[in-house]
């Protein structure tokens, strides 16, 4: 208390705050050593909970003698009292009231009533504590009393779960037995039951924040004693003084947060007010490389390769080879299997360069054709040929028992002048018989010549969350020139939208070089957030790539700005193989504070059957991470690892098998 009245006076010497505690805790040792007289600390607690559960016996165990009347059969409580008592110094009010009925549709409006008379009677006087009492062995996985916090929540308000400490009675009751058959520890028991009552406590207010205290209490009279003659609980712990200590120290932290003025600083249940966006993640999205999709299949990237490589073919200058069949291959010794499979493999690359090569020289000698067609035809507006129509790749269908595959139900085919909407499939969902929580929706066209649109979004909905993502971006390209582009993004955030428009140039003045820049406005709960970037990427060669960008964020009277140097060194074969090493240094600056960090990133080819990606990354606060992912199409490799899964599995339970059978011995 007196630390909070420093901080209500705005002390800021930390020096004369300290010694100012110091010199409290001295006259209070001084106080207790002489006899003064007991420090006049009284606490008014509230006992809520349903019938039989043990409020009126925690009354009297607390005061050590019969202060309420209590009943095994029947309801002891069916009008509210307060009990008031004298514990170690301490004054004591307990504010005993009548039991709620279980929960069901015949005793809310029961429930109802008496919490209404319960809010009348404190109206007047608040309770400084409240104690929400449950029974220890009735908390299960079945557990149902959801409605019943539910309608607490509703009748006195989410604030009253600030100052709730949640009570478990009967907590030296026999312990149910495990999944594996086992008797379950004590302490894994206890926080077994601790999270079931805390999750729907939650689930009522709407706030997974909120975790409440949870004693133990054990009012029986054959309950185990101590040596000092009080009772205690299966681990030893004397429950009477820690629920008192809980009580002392929740009456204190109530009194500085109304000292401090804390109480209206936090709410409880779905925020109403939209959460401020990390300036940070706008300028790291605004920084982003967004793609442009069009109907020409042209990459600048891929482009600039293609036009250093200007060498012959070499597919065409090989002699001719023969395939084996899988009989004659396994004839072969291992030498000249090895070196059979790196012919093949070393031919296969070279197919995929020149199909690569002859794919773009197609599309750029089509580029031509459709120009002279454009500007010696008298209709400009003629209508090609449709494209052909071509198959989806089977979609991913809910699980179910029947044996065949179900597959074929959503098979369908797709063209370029129709909408590709799919459904989204989420096995966790809320409808376990369809499966679908959403709606995934892609089209490309082409508005104009060069012009081209494209809109991606996903819309999920289940029976209490809508979300939706949408990208939607409009662009010219000019095959020998400059790109312009436009985008509008939509995300949902909680109860609002975000939205974000972008607008892009891109230039190709220069030979192997290309210039971007950018600029965005962002809104959000009435708050606008504009950005702008300049990107520069180099091309040195076929394999090395240079990237600098740098960008700035300003908006709701915060601004960020930073950038990153990106140096990118591809594998000879790409891109047919995407192995790739590649060096990123990035600054950033929010708040009067920089933050400096680095990555590495590498992919490459283990075998012909398995490839390898390392990334690593470290900042300025000495923080980073290490990812390492191997993925494999050997069926002998995925065998191996599901093998070592399943042995780390058995190792582990071994043990815990064995700590449970110590305990029950």
């Amino acid at each position: 208390m007196h630390l909070a009245t420093l901080i209500r006076t705005k002390e800021s010497d930390l020096k004369r705050v300290n010694h100012s505690s110091s010199r409290a805790r001295e006259i209070a040792n001084e106080q207790e050593a002489i006899g003064m007289p007991e420090l006049d600390f009284s606490c008014r607690i509230l006992l809520l909970g349903k019938s039989g559960v043990g409020k009126s016996a925690t009354i009297n165990s607390i005061f050590g003698q019969a202060k309420t009347t209590t009943g095994a059969f029947q309801p002891a409580t069916n009008r509210i009292q307060e009990v008031v008592g004298n514990v170690n110094g301490l004054n004591i009010t307990f504010i005993d009231t009548p039991g709620f009925l279980p929960s069901s549709t015949n005793n809310m409006k029961r429930n109802r009533r008496i919490m209404l008379s319960i809010r009348r009677f404190i109206r007047k006087s608040p309770p400084d504590i409240v104690l929400y009492f449950e029974r220890l062995d009735f908390i299960n996985a079945g557990y149902v009393d959801f409605p019943l916090l539910k309608l607490v929540t509703e009748v006195f308000g989410t604030a009253i779960w600030f100052n709730t400490i949640v009570v478990m009675t009967h907590s030296s009751s026999a312990i149910p037995e495990g999944p594996d058959g086992y008797t379950m520890n004590y302490e894994s028991y206890i926080s077994h039951c601790t999270n079931i009552i805390q999750q729907h406590i939650q689930q009522a207010v709407f706030d997974s924040r909120l975790e409440n205290p949870v004693l133990l209490v054990e009012n029986h009279s054959q309950c185990p004693k101590n040596i000092m003659g009080e009772k205690i609980l299966p681990n030893g712990q004397v429950w009477r003084s820690q629920l008192l200590f809980f009580c002392i120290c929740t009456k204190v932290l109530g009194d500085v947060n109304s000292l401090l003025k804390f109480q209206n600083s936090v709410e409880l249940g779905p925020s109403s007010s939209t959460r401020i966006p990390s300036m940070p993640h706008l300028l790291s999205s605004l920084l982003r490389h967004h793609p442009i999709s069009n109907l020409s299949g042209t990459d600048d990237e891929i482009e600039e390769i293609l036009l250093y490589d200007n060498e012959e073919d070499e597919n065409d200058q090989l002699p001719p080879i023969r395939v084996l069949t899988k009989s004659q291959f396994e004839m072969l010794s291992e030498p000249l299997k090895k070196d059979y499979l790196d012919e093949m493999d070393y031919r296969e690359t070279l197919f995929l360069k020149k199909q690569l090569k002859e794919d773009y020289r197609k599309r750029k000698e089509k580029l031509l054709s459709t120009e002279q067609k454009f500007l010696n035809s008298d209709n400009p507006d003629d209508q090609q040929a449709p494209p052909e129509p071509v198959l989806l790749p089977d979609m991913a269908v809910p699980p179910c028992f029947d044996s065949d595959c179900h597959g074929h139900r959503y098979r369908c085919l797709v063209s370029d002048d129709q909408w590709l909407v799919r459904p989204v499939l989420d096995p966790q969902g809320w409808d376990h018989d369809a499966g679908f929580d959403g709606i995934n929706l892609e089209a490309t066209t082409e508005i104009k010549k060069n012009v081209y649109a494209s809109v991606v979004g996903q819309m999920n909905k289940n029976k209490q969350d809508f979300s939706i993502q949408s990208e939607c971006a409009a662009a010219y390209v000019d095959p020998w020139g400059p790109t312009y582009s436009m985008g509008v993004d939509v995300q949902s955030t909680g109860k609002d939208y975000m939205c974000t428009v972008r607008s892009n140039t891109k230039l190709k003045n220069i030979k192997h070089n290309i210039a971007d820049c950018g600029i965005s406005l962002t809104s959000l709960a009435k708050r606008y957030y504009v950005g702008a970037k300049l990107e520069d990427t180099v091309f040195v060669g076929k394999r090395l790539k240079f990237v600098l960008n740098a960008g700035r964020m300003e908006g709701a009277g915060q601004m960020a700005y930073g950038g990153s140097f990106e140096a990118n060194l591809r594998g000879e074969d790409y891109p047919v193989r995407d192995d790739n090493v590649s060096l990123t240094m990035t600054v950033l600056s929010f708040n009067k504070e920089m933050v400096l960090s680095g990555s590495l990133r590498s992919e490459f080819r283990l075998s012909r059957t398995s490839r390898a990606s390392i990334s690593g990354n470290l900042n300025s606060r000495k923080m980073g991470q290490v990812c390492i992912k191997i993925s494999s199409s050997d069926n002998l490799q995925i065998a191996s690892v599901a093998f070592f899964s399943i042995l780390k599995f058995l190792s582990r339970r071994k043990p815990t098998r064995n700590v449970v059978k110590e305990v029950t011995d």
